[in-house]
């Protein structure tokens, strides 16, 4: 088949850069793939890191893309599409992640569609943070797609909220495998200098209300995990104002309990932080499926997610970690519980086990078989 596959590639940088890879690569391997990206994805003053683009200390899979689309420019929603028509493309690939992108991807698709398949694998349908038009938006881009691929339940019944009769296949979110291979946890605390006799969780990934740090910290003033003198990692970019999370250190006088490494994590450092922690915590106050999971599965670490959307659904409760309510307490409890009972090496030895759900190879052969029905 001949697909084009229509996201966000390099030379930008981040999570669904590095899903977008993996897909493409796997796509590969018994198709003809395209890939096709952004000139600006964007408008420097929307975004709310340091850089969308790769860093001279970044790694990265330098693919082969054609630079084409202006998520703000309309004259160039037009030249992408005719672009992509030249190569008479038998699917149109998507990633949707936010309502933003849902005029520059709904309208080349718009265009494309008569001929075109045109298939979306849909990160959120309803955005963690909601603005207003979201559902207009949404509503415009999902119209244009004949197939979709969902990754939890969550988004599954988001996306029949709007379109109740649907073609959608489910498969898991897979394996982000693109870090390297596993390590010893005494050289990944080498690597970063920490005391491997310590106790550390990991939180990771861009800070942003939705993904509970606030929560977490509170957790850690818990009296409990004090006397465990239990260590946290917070590992990713601030998203937000940070002044909100330097309150919280000082309220509850944490700054002696905490390794900070607030800024964009390089691709080659990922499996030091998740192998040098003893279990990677998700405190989650909305989600729907997330890429950290799947990291921790890479490395086999145990975790701790919080009951929303489809996390439940990834991590087996009490078989490779736990799954929560998400108030300070109860997150408190299950950590008790981790490290009273010596749990670690349990959990990792399933998650080792269950990770062999989440294959990009299958992914590819969802979308395949999807684009036939």
């Amino acid at each position: 088949m001949n697909i084009a596959y229509l996201s966000t590639f390099y030379p930008y940088r981040g999570g669904i850069v590095q899903f977008n890879t993996a897909l493409y690569k796997a796509l590969q391997k018994e198709h003809k793939v395209n890939a096709y990206t952004f000139t600006r994805q964007y408008p420097d003053l929307l975004f709310p890191g340091k850089t969308q683009y790769v860093t001279e200390n970044d790694t990265s899979d330098k693919i082969e893309t054609f630079r084409t689309l202006d998520t703000i420019n309309p004259f160039s929603y037009y030249t992408t599409a005719q672009k992509i028509k030249k190569m008479q493309p038998d699917i149109l690939l998507m990633k949707y992640w936010m309502p933003f992108f849902a005029p520059s991807l709904g309208t080349v698709s718009k265009m494309l569609r008569k001929k075109t398949k045109i298939i979306s694998v849909l990160d959120n349908v309803i955005s963690h943070e909601k603005r207003i038009g979201d559902r207009a938006l949404t509503k415009y881009f999902l119209n244009q797609n004949h197939g979709f691929v969902v990754m939890s339940s969550q988004v599954k019944n988001d996306l029949l909220s709007f379109l109740p009769n649907a073609n959608y296949v489910f498969h898991p979110h897979p394996l982000y495998d693109n870090f390297g291979e596993k390590i010893s946890k005494e050289a990944a605390c080498d690597y970063l200098k920490l005391d491997k006799n310590e106790k550390h969780i990991l939180f990771f990934g861009f800070i942003r209300k939705y993904k509970g740090l606030d929560t977490l910290l509170e957790t850690l003033a818990d009296e409990r995990l004090k006397q465990l003198n239990v260590k946290l990692i917070i590992a990713g970019e601030y998203y937000e104002d940070k002044s909100f999370y330097e309150e919280l250190i000082q309220k509850y006088n944490l700054q002696d309990r905490l390794i900070l490494k607030t800024e964009y994590i390089p691709s080659e450092d990922v499996k030091q932080y998740f192998c040098a922690a003893d279990i990677v915590v998700q405190p989650y106050k909305t989600a729907t499926q997330s890429g950290v999971t799947q990291i921790a599965y890479q490395f086999e670490r145990p975790m701790l997610v919080t009951d929303v959307g489809g996390l439940s659904e990834i991590v087996p409760h009490n078989k490779v970690g736990y799954v929560t309510d998400s108030a300070p307490t109860a997150i408190a409890d299950a950590l008790l519980d981790f490290y009273n009972n010596k749990r670690e090496q349990e959990f990792s030895a399933n998650a080792a086990i269950e990770k062999k759900r989440f294959q990009w190879d299958s992914m590819a052969k969802a979308v395949i078989e999807l684009s036939k029905k």
